[in-house]
């Protein structure tokens, strides 16, 4: 995905508010060999850049008045209640360097879990975004979960999925992904307990 940004001279709240008054979004680009520069762009197309999930766990490529750099979202401030976005920061990456990011969870197979389809539990996402290592190449979009083998009694932790080549979960523990819910009782905690 491609961003496009202007070299951002002044400073300041008040230069900050005049930028969001003219439809900009103040920003910042850091990290790598470089310095940390100030830019702005557009509101409207960053604001429905930000909708997408892709977005978000992607290397972008941002261009500054024609200079392209490999860029990752870090993070971004919105209003409280208008659809606005305030500031947005975004990392430099190395290609020779790994990256740790939250990549999001897409879950299938749902519907074709004996636990679903025999004992009528229920499915409970405990998480849906994991964090990972990996080189910029290997970031993926997503990650996918399969729960068509999910029984009662069961669930996924972090180290039963299967993850693309090159990436590598960062957190020492093992998190539960999936448990199953039992109607009238509590989540099975047979499993999902350990």
């Amino acid at each position: 995905m491609k961003v496009t940004a202007a070299l951002r001279n002044t400073q300041g709240s008040g230069a900050s508010r005049r930028l969001r008054h003219a439809g900009k979004v103040p920003g910042i680009v850091y990290g790598g060999e470089a310095k940390p520069v100030n830019i702005e762009i557009e509101h409207n197309p960053l604001w429905h850049a930000l909708q997408k999930e892709a977005f978000h766990s992607s290397i972008l490529d941002l261009d500054i008045e024609g200079k392209v750099e490999k860029v990752l979202l870090r993070d971004f401030q919105s209003h409280a209640y208008k659809p606005q976005i305030l500031h947005i920061d975004f990392q430099r990456v190395d290609s020779t360097q790994k990256i740790h990011v939250r990549v999001p969870l897409h879950f299938h197979g749902e519907e074709n879990s004996p636990a679903v389809k025999i004992s009528g539990g229920l499915i409970s996402h405990v998480i849906t975004e994991l964090d990972i290592s990996c080189l910029p190449a290997d970031l993926p979009e997503f990650i996918s979960v399969d729960l068509s083998g999910l029984e009662v009694g069961k669930s996924i932790h972090a180290s039963n999925i299967v993850l693309p080549a090159g990436v590598t979960t960062v957190s020492q523990e093992d998190p539960v992904i999936v448990t199953v819910v039992v109607k009238g009782g509590g989540a099975e905690t047979t499993e999902a307990a350990k």
